[in-house]
């Protein structure tokens, strides 16, 4: 795999143009292929990029500018269209050989089922493990339908992977009953509806440990992002999860990777959902990549 060029022309705002001399890689997962509902989350990583040449340099909250951090923006990694076990495992593949160049990781979806490769990966290098999981849906179904892989499932199998009680999930508002029934009886934290307070109150607990952080972009009432393949009502706003971002970036965490996954452009009009989805990655970039 060569990385001294990107997939695709297309780059983020100010991206660095040399893999060696970045700190992190930001990529695309442009996958869909097991989405239960409304398609199209694979455009979402081109989409962010397009938009983000309007976004300002500089953030206000972290009193930061993008040329301070070099990241290398790769492209969307070219993943076999409707082969899942096979995208996913290109997906691994690939964060394997941005982890021992030695940088962070952070990713842009896709269907969520995305993050489950890059969290094997990352477990792979970090066993001690925690992931903070942000998000409208609990994705702790073993199965949809009898089909293990699919985005309803990659915080189950983390879960399992990593264990259980090293997964804090926040904003949860859907899932199946027996989801939320697994989630107590083996001890994973799961918040419903809120997000900042709770993350305030578990964030020193998580000190110093490193922590993979994935962030569904449908944790956002549709009022603010109605661009996703499951839209979910009764969900936080743009603030909120700008602020929840912000105290993770100056908390005492050792974030080692991230990903915003499910920006479906399509239903996406006012390109509200992409703008935002570009000023979190924004923010992700400053915030976590020390």
């Amino acid at each position: 795999m060569r990385f001294d060029e990107a997939y695709s022309g297309n780059v983020f705002i100010k991206s660095h143009p040399n893999f060696e001399e970045s700190q992190a890689v930001l990529y695309g997962m442009p996958m869909d292929w097991t989405v239960s509902y409304r398609p199209g989350s694979r455009f979402g990583p081109t989409r962010i990029r397009e938009v983000s040449i309007g976004l300002e340099e500089y953030s206000a909250y972290l009193d930061r500018e993008l040329e301070e951090v070099k990241y290398f923006d790769a492209g969307d990694i070219p993943l076999p269209f409707g082969n899942a076990q096979k995208s996913l495992d290109e997906i691994e593949n690939f964060v394997d050989k941005v982890l021992t160049a030695g940088k962070f990781p952070l990713g842009m979806g896709g269907e969520h089922l995305v993050s489950w490769p890059v969290i094997k990966s990352v477990y792979k290098r970090y066993p001690n493990l925690a992931i903070i999981h942000i998000d409208a849906h609990a994705d702790l179904r073993t199965d949809y339908e009898g089909e293990p892989l699919s985005h309803s499932t990659p915080i189950r199998k983390a879960a399992e992977l990593i264990g259980p009680k090293n997964v804090y999930s926040f904003g949860i508002r859907s899932g199946m009953k027996e989801e939320f029934q697994w989630a107590k009886e083996v001890g994973m934290h799961i918040s419903k509806f809120d997000v900042h307070k709770p993350l305030m109150e578990i964030l020193p607990v998580l000190a110093g440990r490193p922590v993979y952080v994935t962030i569904d972009i449908d944790v956002l009432d549709p009022a603010h992002a109605p661009g996703t393949g499951t839209v979910d009502a009764g969900g936080i706003t743009s603030r909120e999860l700008l602020a929840s971002i912000h105290e993770i970036a100056r908390s005492d965490l050792n974030v080692v990777g991230a990903d915003l996954v499910e920006v479906a452009p399509i239903y996406d009009a006012s390109e509200q959902t992409a703008n935002t989805a570009s000023k979190l990655i924004r923010e992700m970039i400053l915030g976590f990549v020390k």
